[in-house]
């Protein structure tokens, strides 16, 4: 297995594209997934973005976070929502400028590994995996994940083919047998379960250390730039999530969402059930960008080193995270 070179490859064509270049002062790209229902999307279907931030909002979607890590460097994309954390550690370890600007949403029990029925495979019998052929979406939450737990199974990665794939190809590849693990988050990750069973609860999982968020990012020198258009960026998120989180507005807000995503009423209100979109203050705390993210960071990283997934993780991810537009959004 070549998870190093397969990774590092990704790295480099990311860190081979030239730096970003400004967006024009009139419009600007933000990165997000498709079947990842948010607050936001509300916001972003009723043109707030726009509004409150007086610029025209271009919005692409992406399959992975490292898709959006090399958008970002190219200068394609200004913003991305929800990008996974150990996407954005595998940019930032590389070189690349990026920063964390928020904690968009945390997900334990929606992003995971799921081990095809036929195996009849389960946490007891776990060693039975050696020897498997597994999809993963290499440098993501979910590979993150997946190494977090064959380590604590014991299961070498050097027993498996790991085959870098993106969920929903992932998914699609174990509901044909032609792959007998995968992992990944969603949509695809719905999908996955059809055909088989995970190893560990979200639960199980945390109680690992294995937290699974993501984060609003962007290039820290375009975020320095427009620190004051960020800022506006992310208060419409935090307003939106707040809305969200008012029961009230529900059925008003899960319609549009679902559309937005591309998945079904109920569908989106299922996933969102399993979703949590901490506030502005719990963002700012020391669980989360106040040091907790930051730390977390400098173990994802090393677990990657260890792996051989990547070459060398930085001292510190300190400078990885920027809280001024947060803190701007939230008046303090």
């Amino acid at each position: 297995m070549k998870l190093k070179s397969r990774l590092m490859g990704a790295v480099a064509g990311v860190m081979a594209i030239s730096a970003a270049q400004a967006a024009s002062a009139d419009e600007i790209t933000v990165g997000y997934f498709l079947e990842w229902p948010m607050p936001f999307e509300y916001a972003k279907v009723m043109g707030t973005y726009d509004e409150e931030m007086g610029v025209t909002v271009n919005w692409v979607s992406f399959d992975t976070g490292t898709a959006m890590s090399a958008a970002m460097a190219s200068g394609d994309v200004q913003l991305s929502v929800s990008q996974g954390v150990p996407p954005f550690v595998v940019a930032v370890s590389a070189g690349q400028d990026l920063q964390a600007l928020d904690v968009a949403i945390t997900y334990s029990e929606n992003d995971n590994c799921v081990v095809h029925s036929d195996h009849e495979i389960d946490k007891e019998s776990a060693s039975e995996l050696a020897g498997k052929k597994v999809a993963v979406p290499l440098g993501t939450a979910a590979h993150y994940g997946f190494l977090k737990q064959m380590d604590h199974f014991g299961i070498s990665l050097d027993s498996l083919e790991v085959v870098d794939m993106a969920p929903p190809d992932g998914a699609a590849a174990l509901a044909q047998g032609a792959v007998d693990m995968a992992c990944g988050w969603g949509g695809s990750l719905r999908r996955m379960l059809e055909h088989g069973n995970v190893l560990l609860s979200g639960a199980e999982k945390e109680e690992l250390g294995i937290l699974v968020f993501d984060v609003t990012s962007g290039p820290a020198s375009w975020v320095a730039e427009n620190s004051d258009l960020v800022a506006k960026f992310l208060k419409v998120t935090a307003d939106a999530n707040a809305m969200w989180a008012d029961e009230a507005n529900r059925d008003k807000m899960l319609p549009v969402i679902a559309k937005d995503a591309g998945m079904d009423v109920e569908a989106t209100a299922e996933t969102m059930a399993t979703f949590v979109f901490p506030t502005v203050d719990e963002q700012l705390t020391a669980k989360w960008l106040g040091g907790g993210a930051q730390g977390f960071m400098k173990g994802v990283a090393d677990v990657f080193v260890a792996s051989g997934s990547i070459d060398a993780a930085k001292d510190t991810y300190e400078n990885a995270v920027n809280t001024g537009p947060l803190g701007t959004a939230s008046g303090s």
